[in-house]
């Protein structure tokens, strides 16, 4: 059986997720997976293509010097903010109504549909993507695509929801992708792809709410019936949060975002003896302290997820599908790493609650965080490309250790992420354990003392040389409490 490869790129918004696997026949092998910090996209769309493809030229290179292969096209996702959906409708007459109807006509059916709906602005909008909802026959009415195939009626109409996006954040993917020389396989609609990749058939059949928490967009998909109902999404999500620490703490982006990578966690009163915790900051560069207690920090972090699982509620409850959601919710994306997200989503929505990581539809080995929750899309468009059997991502085996691989592999000096532009040079970067067998049960660490470091280029060459980094101590009484009002602590804070 021939063996082709198939290639992804999750443009995100904080991070570029390249991601190759292996396929033979129904085999799926990943073989690779990195995330490189993205630059010149915000809310999951590309706004500066000429800053985007550089990162992408990076990340693409990296790939292609690790594995040995030239990729020359690659699947791509479709921005997942500033997307409405519509219901577009298209029947047609069958030239021989007395044979089955087949998948083709289904098909055609779903291209008339969408090539034939009349967009309110062609020239600013396209369509992502379309689903099916149901199709009328002559005796049958409301019949999902499953059952329709094989059906005989001398006319089919068929209803889908069709997705409709900005024109204008599609043709930048075009721009990125041709600044860097690689063809788009496919554009998808990424949503419906993630969900096939966490989600249990009995899941979407029994129906299921997937909320995706990513960086600069959060949004909730609905299945019922096994077929996806209802999309939304708002422009709040991890970059959000690191935002209100930022604010609230005064501190650094980058420092914000370590302290919530480090000791983030949602509902205060549940994090046991840890609440009563202090965060030492030391800086020996100016010989200053600061002190954060956790429980402080955690405050802040509940009251914005709180925000934005409300929102994705509400979402829920305008789908018509709140009452029907047997199995649940599931949480993925990555933002959704947060200890005890999980348990707020059930105590403000009363849902079973699940976190939404890769089935176990491919093999893994020797491919790190491709199981995690944040590989979740690159995983669904994996999927996506494997399902197209004439699709080969790459070609011959490419040279390594050439010189020129050498240029080609070198990081752009200008790697930061959106979300780090302001970023201090004397601040320290939290070195969070992420060792589930280290942490006791009903607290979030469990060492005395945290080693903390100056942030490290992301190139693999040697560092430079820096001062001793400071150090966070736990304090074993709060030097003072956290005072009362908690509920004023959050006025005034940027909604962005």
């Amino acid at each position: 059986m021939e063996e082709r490869y198939i290639a992804s790129v999750d443009l995100g918004t904080s991070k570029i997720a390249t991601a190759v696997a292996r396929v033979e026949g129904e085999d799926i092998q990943m073989i690779y997976y990195k995330e490189t910090p993205s630059e010149g996209i915000r809310q999951s769309y590309v706004f500066n293509p000429d800053k985007a493809s550089k990162q992408l030229k990076y990340a693409i290179s990296k790939a292609e010097t690790d594995l040995g292969l030239k990729i020359h096209q690659a699947m791509v996702g479709l921005p997942r903010y500033y997307v409405k959906q519509e219901i577009a409708r298209a029947e047609m007459e069958r030239t021989e109504e007395e044979e089955c109807i087949s998948q083709e006509e289904i098909n055609m059916l779903k291209s008339n549909a969408v090539d034939t709906y009349p967009l309110d602005s062609p020239d600013k909008e396209v369509i992502y993507g379309a689903v099916a909802q149901s199709f009328t026959v002559e005796d049958s009415f409301q019949t999902p695509e499953s059952e329709i195939v094989g059906m005989v009626s001398p006319t089919i109409e068929g209803s889908f929801k069709a997705f409709i996006g900005n024109k204008r954040s599609s043709t930048n993917i075009d721009h990125v992708f041709n600044k860097v020389g690689i063809a788009i396989a496919e554009k998808v609609f990424t949503p419906d792809a993630v969900a096939k990749a966490v989600l249990t058939e009995e899941e979407r059949e029994n129906g299921v709410a997937l909320i995706e928490l990513g960086a600069g967009v959060s949004s909730v998909t609905i299945y019922h019936g096994n077929i996806m109902r209802h999309y939304g999404a708002i422009r709040f999500g991890g970059n959000t949060v690191t935002n209100d620490i930022k604010l609230e703490c005064s501190t650094s982006t980058e420092l914000a975002e370590n302290l919530k990578l480090g000791f983030g966690a949602c509902m205060p009163d549940k994090l046991a003896s840890m609440s009563e915790k202090i965060i030492q900051i030391n800086y020996e560069e100016n010989a200053t302290e600061r002190q954060l207690p956790v429980k402080y920090l955690s405050e802040i972090i509940t009251e914005r997820e709180k925000e934005i699982i409300n929102a994705m509620l509400y979402e829920i409850e305008m789908s018509g599908y709140a009452d029907t959601l047997r199995s649940g919710v599931v949480i993925t994306g990555g933002a959704a790493n947060i200890t005890n997200i999980s348990a707020l989503v059930k105590e403000l929505s009363g849902y079973s609650v699940r976190e939404g990581y890769p089935l176990h539809l491919f093999t893994s080995e020797g491919c790190a965080g491709i199981n995690e929750t944040e590989a979740s899309t690159s995983m669904g468009l994996i999927l996506a490309g494997a399902a197209i059997k004439s699709l080969n991502c790459t070609t011959e085996p490419k040279a390594k250790n050439t010189e020129t691989e050498k240029l080609e592999t070198k990081e752009p000096t200008e790697s930061r992420t959106e979300t780090t532009t302001d970023t201090h040079p004397t601040d320290p970067v939290v070195k969070p354990d992420n060792k589930e067998e280290d942490k006791p049960e009903g607290e979030l660490f469990s060492r005395e003392e945290i080693e903390i470091e100056k942030p490290k280029p992301k190139q693999e060459a040697k560092p430079k040389k820096s001062k001793k980094a400071p150090t966070f101590k736990w304090i074993a009484k709060i030097k003072q409490t956290v005072t009362d009002g908690m509920n004023n602590l959050f006025e005034g804070m940027d909604d962005e």
